[in-house]
């Protein structure tokens, strides 16, 4: 996987890259396992606006992702490395022996033709999956259950990777991209390996029509507002405000905690997350 810069015959392609995709070895889509995706423009089932900014974009439709992996004791034959337009990392087609074909999410130095499987009998290799009491101490894994059964939840984003740091009765301790440290029951299934396309965080947009055609609408700063559209509004002048930034809904816009204290999730977060140099 690689980075393409655009020959800069305009302003919006000056200093813009995208990407080169020499690890997508299939153009097509598996038509079975499609479906349609219906667009929301950040409005709910009552037509009212619950998530500004969003509208438009490029047409898409779902691919079926088996987050899960519960298909154990059948070997798998990867067919091909796909993109996936809802999703920042790669998407790989499995073929299983039965003759069923899957999705998954592509790790890292996966290649066509390699032979992957689920389950408490498969190596602890790239793109396996495995429960964490199964999968050695030390070991870098994605997509990650949070309850067994339910499928991965964590680490799932390009360049994605935690490790399994180590096994304290029934739980694992597994330290997350983050930099929080959680406790996960060790029942919990999680793939080996790290996930691929890790240049994703390097693509320079460029110009404002390319996140148009992600769907992502103008933001507009709340100072430039009125005081009836946004808390930092109004004011004579560029005003600082006279409050600590917030965003549209009051909520802490720069270093001010917005997690909320859950007792089951806070009871197995052994260390918060790594904050930034500009946060206290």
């Amino acid at each position: 996987m690689g980075l393409k810069k655009f020959k800069p015959t305009s302003a919006g392609r000056r200093g813009g890259s995208g990407y080169d995709f020499k690890e997508i070895t299939k153009s097509t889509p598996e038509k079975s396992l499609l479906r349609p995706l219906k667009k929301s423009g950040g409005r709910n089932n009552l037509g009212r606006m619950t998530q500004r900014r969003r509208g438009g974009g490029h047409k898409r439709k779902y691919r079926i992702i088996d987050f899960k992996r519960t298909k154990d004791g059948v070997p798998a034959k990867v067919a091909a490395i796909e993109y996936d337009p809802n999703r920042s990392c790669r998407i790989a087609l499995l073929h299983y022996l039965d003759g069923e074909k899957r999705y998954i999410l592509a790790p890292l130095k996966l290649e066509v033709g390699q032979m992957i499987s689920n389950g408490p009998d498969a190596e602890p290799k790239v793109g396996n999956c495995k429960a964490l009491g199964d999968i050695p101490v030390g070991l870098q894994i994605h997509n990650v259950e949070l309850t067994p059964g339910k499928g991965g939840q964590l680490v799932r984003a390009a360049g994605g990777v935690a490790q399994l740091q180590a096994k304290d009765g029934n739980y694992g301790i597994v330290l997350l991209p983050s930099g929080a440290i959680m406790k996960i029951n060790l029942k919990c299934r999680a793939t080996i390996g790290q996930l691929g396309n890790i240049e994703h965080n390097l693509i320079v947009i460029g110009k404002a029509g390319r996140n148009r055609w992600l769907g992502r609408r103008p933001k507009v700063r709340g100072s430039a507002m009125n005081p009836v559209a946004h808390p930092m509004g109004g004011g004579e002048g560029r005003r600082a405000g006279g409050r600590h930034p917030v965003s549209f809904s009051g909520v802490p816009a720069k270093g001010g905690k917005t997690r909320k204290k859950r007792k089951p999730t806070s009871r197995r977060i052994l260390r918060g997350r790594k904050r930034g140099k500009h946060q206290r």
